[in-house]
């Protein structure tokens, strides 16, 4: 049936296996890559959380809070926290500068809002919310600030503290989306 093994022919075996080992080099190559790819997509979901926020540290008095959590992409519901643009005007800057820092206040009044005046009570849809003052603490007049309907995308902002240069002022007004930064969420 079989030929008979001869001398000259080695015995008839599997061919052998080859046994795949890592190498510690590849090894450390491909993980080196994968920490890289993580790094990379870390780094990217790192510079897209960036981009919607931010901290805001607040450095007067017209609020109880001095740090906050700013998302730019939310939109400000009654009663939220936003970060805003100041306008350049000359009691803005003497106060606080060429270049002020953004601005904080809570959303008092929403688009649609009516506000009204009665003597130096500023109104929203007929509850107080502000007073006026005629004067800075440094002497300069203050304006007041719009009245009637609040429009689209615009907010009256403000604070309790009485000193507050928020919308009950013509130097601040309503604030609109243009200038507003983000909504904030007090952290400290």
């Amino acid at each position: 049936m079989f030929p008979p093994e001869t001398p000259s022919m080695p015995p008839a075996t599997d061919p052998p296996v080859p046994v795949l080992r890592p190498k510690h080099g590849n090894l450390a190559r491909w993980l080196a890559i994968g920490a890289l790819g993580a790094g990379i997509a870390a780094s990217s979901a790192l510079s897209a959380w960036r981009d919607e926020h931010a901290i805001l540290i607040n450095t007067t008095q017209s609020l109880p809070n001095w740090a906050f959590f700013i998302d730019k992409a939310r939109v400000p519901a009654r009663g939220d926290f936003v970060v805003f643009t100041p306008p350049v005007t000359p009691i803005i800057t003497a106060h606080f500068g060429q270049k002020s820092a953004p601005f904080a206040k809570r959303v008092y009044g929403m688009p649609g809002d009516f506000v009204t005046r009665e003597g130096n009570a500023v109104l929203i849809n007929g509850a107080e919310v502000a007073r006026l003052k005629p004067f800075t603490r440094r002497g300069e007049v203050l304006v007041p600030g719009p009245i009637g309907r609040i429009p689209e995308h615009c907010y009256y902002l403000g604070t309790a503290h009485s000193d507050g240069l928020d919308s009950r002022y013509a130097d601040i007004g309503f604030v609109c989306q243009p200038r507003i930064i983000g909504t904030g969420d007090a952290i400290l």
